[in-house]
């Protein structure tokens, strides 16, 4: 048997269901979609919207397919920017195992736009064309994207047949439909992309044409049917039609398992997409059970995943039936770790902290995966330390509701930690407003007021994102936040001494060549994609690029990369089929930072 067969096998065997039992469908005759994820086994479970629709498709007998997976085994073998498998042999799915390029449909989810170019080593690996254009209906799997990463699906246009915009628990099945159909009887005179694009929430790129401008940007995008749509809304769901597996994950390896008790925010920051979709909460019951389920199976880390766990408003409930649970498992010697997504200064209250704290070994989302830091942490999230910019972009944090939180950390005893996100670079800033961070750091350790405690800044570029008013405004130069990401770390340090900087205060800030594709990548357009598959090819090392390195890659195809950090003024934006945006809102936000910023 080859390393990747005995991978495979070795992963059905240690997987779990914890959804409700179906009947497996005969794949005769259905269509075979596989969902390929960029990570190992165990990550790749915590991919919820990827495994939600997984889980859809096999336990909907009206949907005429059955779903697979096919991950990044251990076993395969990384050559560059490239992976291959062992002994040449196909990339295979899980549940078949047959090679992947034999579906009907592959899916493929991008988190983040300074990853896009994983869709170019995932369709290598598979052995399927790159290119929309080289594909054959009925020999190359139809490819379909979707996620946060895509909210500008211009720069991998080319390359994505198919791109679902929100939530697809309905676009999907409509899709596969639609295909399994066009394979018994084709429609006359309609192409399958041109039905496709009929379907409310997908953006089918092949169906639209660009006209380009110097150095980045287009000057239309229009569709090429007089039936396809000239715009392509979100879908989002109701609470009743969302599936269960969106809430919580279907499959566990044994070690653990999570839950999302909220989808979307009740804020809608300026700069923030979390706002975007409506608020939705899960019901307390389905999430009780779930871990009824977990103590069954003895899953002994519990991971709370949701950004805005804080707005849920059965969260005592939950952490409480958590918190007994843990201490049945402690009666028989085992522990039970609860991670939770980060929560809102403005929505910790003493209650909440209590509760958490009872939970016994609890952490950070980010600190599990990310620091050897001990537990006891909360994350808070000023985004800025000047109050007006802080209200500028509609963050309901004030220095206020932050100080109260501290209090309330300080009178826990059981707080010992404090992360605090900061943007940097944003329009509107000063650089006095940069350095204010380091001050800001220093008070909320003296306000903690425990000798053992310690505060992390954590420092991000300000990276405008498709979708939100601030979509528009001018971007921070990667490599200017690595600068003042130093003087706010030399700034905390004079201010607080060498010697307690050191033991209680860390200044996390960095990942620029990620930064630098996400500058090009989160607004581009269609020509983006070309030079991503350049540097693919070439060789180069896409976690260590360089501005000099991507600069040059622009420039073969005529663009700027500066054009991509300016103030995007154009009248069409490159992702314009997609934008629903307020035009009286961006200006708003655009004149008062203006303002501001003109200010000495």
């Amino acid at each position: 048997m080859s390393l990747l067969l005995k991978e495979i096998d070795g992963i059905l065997a240690r997987e779990i269901p914890l959804a409700a039992p179906y009947e497996r469908k005969d794949p005769s005759g259905l269509l075979r979609m596989v969902f390929l994820l960029p990570f190992g086994h165990a990550y790749s479970l915590m991919c919820n919207g990827p495994m939600s629709l997984y889980d859809l498709i096999n336990r909907s007998p009206d949907i005429p397919a059955v779903a697979e997976r096919a991950l990044q085994y251990d076993c395969l073998i990384r050559e560059g920017n490239r992976l291959t498998t062992p002994d040449a042999e196909p990339f295979r799915s899980i549940e078949s195992p047959l090679p992947v390029n034999d579906a009907d449909v592959v899916g493929v989810s991008v988190v983040n736009s300074g990853d896009l170019h994983s869709v170019l080593r995932l369709l290598d690996l598979a052995g399927i064309p790159r290119r929309t254009a080289d594909r054959m209906p009925g020999v190359h799997p139809m490819v379909i994207g979707g996620n946060s990463g895509l909210a500008d699906p211009e720069p991998l246009a080319d390359y994505l047949d198919v791109v679902a915009i929100g939530e697809a628990e309905r676009s999907l099945p409509e899709l596969l439909r639609i295909v399994h159909a066009q394979r018994s009887q084709p429609g006359a005179g309609v192409s399958l992309h041109e039905r496709i694009a009929l379907v409310p929430g997908l953006y089918v790129p092949s169906m639209y044409a660009c006209d380009f401008l110097p150095g980045g940007g287009v000057r239309t995008i229009r569709p090429t049917k007089p039936t396809v749509p000239s715009a392509v809304h979100a879908q989002y769901l109701d609470l009743g039609d969302v599936h269960p597996a969106h809430f919580t994950y279907p499959v566990t390896d044994g070690t653990a398992a999570g839950l999302h008790p909220v989808v979307g925010c009740r804020h809608t920051c300026g700069f923030c997409n979390l706002g975007v979709p409506p608020f939705r909460q899960a019901p307390l019951e389905m999430l009780t059970a779930y871990v009824d389920r977990l103590e069954e199976l003895k899953v002994r880390k519990i991971i709370i995943s949701a950004p805005t766990f804080t707005q849920y408003r059965h969260r005592r409930e939950l952490l409480e039936h958590i918190h007994t649970y843990a201490q049945r498992a402690a009666d028989e010697g085992e522990k039970v770790t609860t991670i939770i997504g980060s929560i809102r200064a403005d929505e910790i209250s003493a209650d909440y902290l209590d509760t958490v704290t009872e939970l016994g070994d609890f952490g950070h989302l980010f600190t599990e995966l990310n620091l050897s830091q001990a537990r006891g942490i909360i994350t808070i999230a000023p985004e800025w330390a000047t109050p007006d910019l802080v209200a500028m972009y509609g963050k309901t944090q004030t220095r206020e509701r932050v100080d109260k939180a501290i209090d309330l950390c300080r009178a826990s005893r059981h707080i010992n930690t404090i992360m605090l996100y900061f943007i940097v670079g944003a329009p509107g800033e000063h650089p006095e407003d940069r350095l204010a961070i380091a001050d800001y750091a220093r008070d909320v350790r003296q306000r903690l007021g425990h000798p053992d405690g310690s505060v992390i800044v954590k420092l991000h570029q300000f990276m405008p994102k498709p979708g939100t008013p601030s979509q528009r405004l001018r971007m921070a130069d990667p490599d200017m936040v690595k600068k003042y990401g130093d003087q706010i770390r030399d700034r905390l340090r004079t201010l607080v001494g060498a010697e307690a900087f050191e033991e209680h205060y860390r200044v996390l800030y960095g990942e620029t060549s990620r930064m630098h594709l996400e500058v090009v990548c989160s607004r581009g357009d269609r020509r983006i994609g070309r030079v991503l598959e350049d540097l693919y090819d070439a060789g180069v090392d896409l976690k260590n690029l360089t501005k000099d390195q991507i600069v040059e890659a622009l420039a073969k195809h005529g663009l700027v990369y500066d054009r991509h950090l300016r103030h995007m003024d154009d009248p069409v934006l490159p992702w314009q089929i997609l934008n629903h945006v307020n035009r009286d809102a961006e200006m708003r936000l655009a004149d008062s930072l203006s303002r501001r910023e003109a200010r000495s």
